[in-house]
């Protein structure tokens, strides 16, 4: 089944209004204070996004490119990984929003990408 629109998890770092304002678009998006997932290690989040089948949205570069290679490795499926640049909520939510609304869903499996 093919997935148009990708729902969103913004890991902590990432500000809760930027998932109110790609809410105000009409996307899902899931913070990790509203997953009650908060303090949780890199993995586990990426666990817990990649059982929902949400694009994972962070700061973390590092840690985030490390998770992606050990998943592609193990064969094992992600949703996507964004990694943005540290720039006001409404910036970021603009730069997500306009390659949101380029790929769907399947395309951002497995990808990791960078805005």
């Amino acid at each position: 089944m093919t997935r148009l629109f990708a729902e969103v998890y913004l890991d902590e770092d990432v500000s809760v209004l930027v998932a109110s304002l790609l809410l105000s678009r009409g996307f899902k998006a899931l913070t990790t204070r509203d997953a009650d997932q908060p303090g949780q290690s890199d993995s586990a989040q990426l666990e817990y996004v990649a059982s929902h089948e949400m694009l994972f949205i962070t700061h973390n570069r590092v840690d985030f490119e490390a998770l992606h290679r050990q998943y592609l490795a193990a064969h094992k499926v992600h949703w996507g990984i964004i990694i943005v640049s540290r720039r006001l909520p409404h910036v970021i939510a603009t730069n997500l929003l306009r390659l949101l609304n380029r790929m769907t869903a399947d395309e951002l499996r497995n990808q990791l990408l960078y805005v």
